[in-house]
């Protein structure tokens, strides 16, 4: 009696291990199909895997072993170096790795009956190719550095100010792997820089395959291009954070633009971090990855400055914009204590704003806060706008008078009157970008003012609409976020005004003043970036803080070694490795009683060296109407904080917690 071949599958379900199968009677498979999808029975239900071994034996007896249904080789096989991408990350996130498998693919190869698109190859523009710019000398001196085509790797920090023409030393090193030969995969953190680098890319390249990858295609778009890179009819694949995961056979170079920004880190799911995964693949492939930033992460800048002994990668420098003429902008401090400001705004930045109207240049407020103001209050009574649902304020919307929570999408409308005592009174407190948008017109009613923020530009469409009336100049004063902040080029544009950063100088955070020295960075960066000098005025009632005097020298390394030094002094990383066990329950007793439980479980033999904090409510303690806890692990060696998680999260899983209690372990996380 011939014995059933066996085949071990990958499924997307919460459990840490994979499932046998038998292979149907007359069918045969071998190492050649590992790769393929396959449609599976489980328990009542069918569901798509990935083949991922053919053992020579199992431990569940063959009778009880249920057939694969069939076998889907309409794409082709997954590479081997995309099992050990994935298998590193639900390792290092201890995470199901058939959750991690399984999530990285399109939608349509992931349903049992996806709908059939019709293929096409990658688009590309018909008009011959762009001609490239004259490169700085420090442009070639960073491109001698970086060798691409040759079999190696080697990690690059590429640390340049904005308008150095970063992008421009990506596009050449692009262009060699192209010579060789090779795919190219550019990670950009958010949609919204998508545009202008395809733009630039397929008038640069316009016979190669190009393709982007991102949540804002179509899935009939996303799925063909997916499988473009996979075919290796893509030879550049420009993408967000979900990317990093492409299966791309020939890919000879990984660049990862404003590798700094959080964005790349996922915040539910599975927490990987797509920089770091970068890193990883690029290592595993023998490729070299450019991380490029005009302010890196620390952790970044601690690898490749010397601050860290283990000098794991190379820093290159761009200290000087790459526009003939151009200079980086004048940084001046606003003494808001001296020049008190009204509706929010300073004489100084007032003034400032005139005198570009009437050069006919652009200006840009910078508030990170959207809506008309963070909350309505009651003077009489102390009533407040709060969320039912999370620990925060209702934000005010007047342009649609509606009250909307940031964090969980609730929202009501603007009350007439105090629900609490019937004040007709109610006063709105604090500044968003829409009471910002309402004074500047107030003040310049002949201007055009244009609000760019989430509410405004909520979508590819939109917020392209919203760059080309920029660049056209049909639009005098920009009010904006930090949409508007990152890797945007608009000629006219010569006057930023930093509003109310100063919140970010006390917050609980130890994170929060690199990032609020990146974003005034790099908001900073959007002014005088041709021709036409730029200037920045920060408002702030501490001109002498180091952060700020940083930002006036243009002195990201000076900043970064004072930080670093904090840091090292405090235990932080990177001189320390970190993992957050949050749970979040209808009632905080059961979440923090959970967390006690999971401090209290039997720990790894090398558990001296890993230390737990007590568990607390988040800073954000209720949202959406559940109440949050964390539990923070750390030690100074990520290999035994590692192998103390491996073990840990075995016994966490058996913990007998509520039914509606849920719980995730992130590594190394960005929000505290």
């Amino acid at each position: 009696m011939t014995v059933p071949q066996i085949a071990r599958v990958a499924l997307d379900v919460p459990l840490r291990r994979l499932f046998d199968y038998r292979v149907a009677d007359g069918e045969s498979l071998s190492m050649a199909d590992i790769g393929y999808r396959v449609r599976v029975p489980f328990g009542q239900q069918h569901k798509i895997g990935i083949l991922v071994e053919l053992p020579e034996a199992t431990d569940i007896p063959i009778a009880q072993l249920k057939a694969i249904d069939g076998i889907l080789r309409d794409v082709p096989t997954l590479p081997p170096d995309w099992f050990r991408l994935t298998g590193f990350c639900a390792s290092y996130y201890h995470a199901p790795l058939g959750q991690v498998m399984l999530s990285t693919l399109p939608a349509s190869l992931r349903a049992l009956a996806p709908r059939r698109h019709r293929q096409r190859r990658p688009e590309h523009p018909l008009a011959g190719a762009q001609q490239a710019p004259v490169l700085t000398l420090e442009q070639e001196a960073s491109l001698a550095a970086i060798a691409v085509g040759a079999e190696g790797f080697r990690a690059y920090l590429l640390h340049g100010v904005t308008g150095s023409g970063k992008t421009e030393v990506y596009l050449r090193l692009i262009e060699r792997a192209l010579a060789a030969g090779r795919q190219s995969l550019l990670l950009v953190p958010e949609i919204n820089l998508t545009p202008q680098l395809e733009a630039r890319l397929a008038a640069r390249f316009p016979a190669a395959g190009l393709v982007s990858l991102h949540s804002e295609l179509g899935e009939a778009a996303r799925s063909r291009n997916w499988r473009a890179a996979l075919n290796g009819e893509a030879r550049i694949v420009v993408g967000t954070r979900l990317a990093v995961f492409t299966p791309l056979p020939e890919i000879g170079l990984i660049v990862v633009d404003e590798e700094h920004d959080a964005s790349f880190k996922q915040q539910d799911g599975i927490r990987y971090s797509a920089r770091d995964l970068a890193v990883f693949r690029a290592r595993d492939r023998g490729i070299p990855i450019v991380l490029g930033s005009a302010t890196p992460s620390l952790e970044s800048w601690a690898n490749a400055s010397g601050s860290d002994t283990s000098g794991r990668y190379r820093l290159l420098t761009l200290r000087g914009r790459a526009v003939d003429g151009a200079r980086l902008p004048l940084v001046r401090c606003i003494d808001t204590r001296v020049d008190k400001p009204r509706d929010g705004l300073s004489s100084t930045l007032l003034l400032a704003i005139e005198q570009r109207l009437a050069r006919a240049e652009q200006s840009l407020v910078f508030l990170n806060r959207r809506g008309y103001a963070p909350v309505l209050a009651c003077a009489a009574c102390g009533w407040s706008s709060s969320c039912q649902r999370c620990a925060a304020h209702l934000v005010l919307h007047l342009a649609d008078r509606r009250l909307r929570c940031h964090h969980c999408g609730y929202e009501t409308r603007v009350p007439k009157t105090c629900p609490t005592c019937g004040n007709q009174d109610l006063g709105a407190f604090g500044r968003g970008t829409q009471r910002i948008e309402v004074a500047l017109a107030e003040r310049f009613p002949q201007a055009r003012i244009l609000r760019v923020d989430r509410d405004s530009a909520s979508s590819r469409k939109q917020w392209e609409a919203v760059v080309e009336t920029i660049q056209n100049g049909a639009a005098d004063i920009l009010v904006g976020t930090q949409m508007l902040a990152k890797g945007h080029d608009f000629p006219k544009l010569t006057l930023v005004g930093a509003v109310a950063p100063d919140a970010a100088l006390f917050a609980a955070d130890w994170r929060a003043p690199e990032r609020l020295f990146a974003q005034l960075m790099q908001v900073a960066g959007r002014a005088g970036r041709a021709e036409r000098p730029g200037e920045v005025l920060i408002q702030t009632q501490y001109p002498d803080h180091p952060i700020y005097q940083a930002l006036v020298r243009h002195d990201y390394p000076a900043f970064a070694a004072a930080q670093l030094g904090e840091r090292q002094q405090a235990g932080f990383p990177p001189y320390a490795y970190q993992a957050m066990l949050r749970a979040e329950a209808p009632r905080m007793a059961d979440a923090l009683s959970f967390l006690a439980a999971a401090r209290a479980c039997s720990l790894h033999d090398d558990s001296h060296s890993v230390t737990f904090y007590d568990p607390v409510p988040m800073r954000l303690s209720r949202r959406a109407s559940l109440e949050r806890g964390q539990l923070l692990v750390e030690s100074s060696s990520r290999r035994a904080l590692q192998r103390f998680l491996g073990d840990w999260v075995t016994q966490v899983e058996a913990i007998r917690a509520p039914s509606r209690l849920r719980w995730h372990l992130e590594v190394d996380p960005l929000e505290f």
